[in-house]
């Protein structure tokens, strides 16, 4: 699974006006599943994040986790982070998991990553998302937990 992780004070996302999720301090989670993933790979990356040392502690040094700082997660199905850029200027978006697929590894993430974490909010699968943020730092990471590769 490939993430793009955002450091943020507030972020919200809209799906024809409406709002489907909102948090303050946390994480902005934009995750797509590709291609031969699996539950390990999004229990990997959902492990991951909830223990990345992107936060600052009292010396300004990022070395708090958003589990430590108590912040909130807003996750995001994204299936652009898969872009292949490398031929012609049309990206191609070959290596996203089928729709269903993608769905299914998506639910399962939001619904571990809520298992395991106090404050999970969600944009809207395969919907047409406004996704407003501010970003603190600016902070952006991403994270890619790929399937084992056979021998």
């Amino acid at each position: 699974m490939i993430s793009l992780l955002q450091r943020v004070r507030e972020a919200r996302v809209e799906v024809e006006g409406r709002v489907t999720g909102r948090i303050g301090s946390g994480l902005l989670v934009l995750v797509c599943a590709e291609q031969g993933d699996a539950e390990a790979e999004a229990d990997r990356l959902l492990a991951k994040l909830l223990r990345l040392r992107i936060f600052s502690d009292e010396a300004g040094k990022m070395n708090r986790s958003v589990q430590d700082v108590g912040g909130a997660l807003l996750i995001v199905s994204q299936f652009t982070l898969v872009a292949d850029t490398r031929g012609g200027n049309r990206p191609s978006f070959t290596q996203a998991a089928a729709p269903q697929e993608g769905r299914r590894l998506y639910d399962y993430f939001v619904d571990r990553a809520r298992a395991a974490h106090p404050d999970v909010q969600t944009g809207e699968f395969a919907a047409d998302m406004q996704v407003h943020l501010v970003n603190d730092g600016p902070v952006t990471i991403p994270l890619r937990i790929a399937p084992p590769t056979a021998p």
